[in-house]
This record gives structure tokens, sequence and C-alpha cells, in this order.
């Protein structure tokens, strides 16, 4: 028995395997950025309407919330309310931190689709054409013209989710970096009036 002609067959059946989960995760990942992009646009149209304030410093310790992004104003509320406790200042700076933590990690699963998007783009692109060629030397062009419409619409739409994740990303990642600037401002002001 040939023994490259076993391996080969082997790779063939897993490759060709993994055509339907490809498809299926690829279905997934595009319907959660859709819904993504309508929770994008909501806060996108709630930043807009916030009016800029002039100098962040002023309106923080004056405590003119309103005019900041809703996680600085929860966790401006929040740290207020830590730092009376006993215990507050440690507690008020673990918030701190754990309020920066929560905003960088929710950029993670667009980071992800940045990924994996185009990558399973690229492998519904080559599951098919490996078995429109098979199709192809056995005159089957109905399948090979099957299997190259699956092979290029992957492609299509692994790149658009890698392209749009990456829009929302960078967007979304400058938000989150000012609303952590806002956020360590609005402690150093608070811990700064409090300490004697």
């Amino acid at each position: 028995m040939d023994i490259v002609a076993l391996l080969a067959s082997f790779i063939y059946l897993v490759s060709s395997s993994l055509l339907l989960p490809m498809l299926l995760l690829l279905s997934l990942c595009t319907l959660w950025l859709v819904v993504y992009s309508g929770r994008f646009f909501a806060l996108w149209l709630a930043r807009r309407r916030l009016p800029p304030p002039d100098e962040p410093a002023v309106a923080l310790l004056s405590r003119r919330l309103e005019l900041f992004p809703g996680p600085v104003r929860t966790f401006a509320t929040a740290f207020a309310d830590t730092w009376g406790n006993p215990g507050g200042e440690a507690a008020a700076l673990n918030l701190l931190r754990a309020s920066e933590h929560r905003l960088w990690r929710s950029l993670d699963r667009l980071r992800l689709i940045i990924r994996i998007g185009p990558g399973l783009g690229l492998i519904g692109t080559l599951i098919p054409m490996g078995t429109g060629l098979a199709a192809l030397s056995q005159g089957d062009l109905t399948r090979l013209s099957g299997d190259l419409v699956i092979a290029f619409t992957t492609t299509v739409v692994g790149m658009a989710l890698g392209l749009l994740s990456y829009f929302f990303f960078t967007v979304q990642k400058r938000w989150v970096e000012e609303d952590v600037r806002h956020m360590e401002l609005f402690a150093e002001l608070f811990s700064g009036e409090r300490r004697p």
C-alpha cells in the first residue's frame, strides 16, 4: 500500500470535512458583526450628543459628569462611593484598575474577528478550490462553478469581516483611551481633594 496516497487521502478527507464548520463559523461571525454594528452606532450617537467639555479637569472637579460618556459617569459615581468606606482608598484604586481592564477587555471580540474573519475566508477559498479542481479533472463543470462561487464569496465575506472589525476596533480603541484618561484624571483629582 502506498503511504503517500493514504496520507493524501486522509488530508483530503480532513480538509473537505472542515468546509461545513468553516461556513458555519463565518456565518456566525457575520451575524455577530451585524448585531455589533447596531451597538457600535448607538454608542457613536450617544457620544456625539455629549457636549465636549472645554476643560475635562474643571468639569470633573465640579462633578459635571453629564459631559462624559456612560463608563466615566458610572466609574466616577462608584469611585466616590467606595472612597468613603473603611479601606476605601485601596478599594477605589482597585475599582479604577478593574474598570480600565473591563474597558480594554471589551475590545477582545473585535480583535478576534479582525484575525479570524480573513483566516476563515482563506480557508473557505482553498477547500472548495481543491474539490473544484477534482471535479474539473472529471469534467464536471457544474460542480466546479458551484465550488468557485463558494470559494470567492467566502473570501469576500472574510475580508469584509476583517476590514469592518478593524474600523470598529480603531474607533472604539480611541474611545476607550479617552475614557481611561478621564477616569484616571477623576481618580487623581478626587483623591487629591480628600487627602489632608
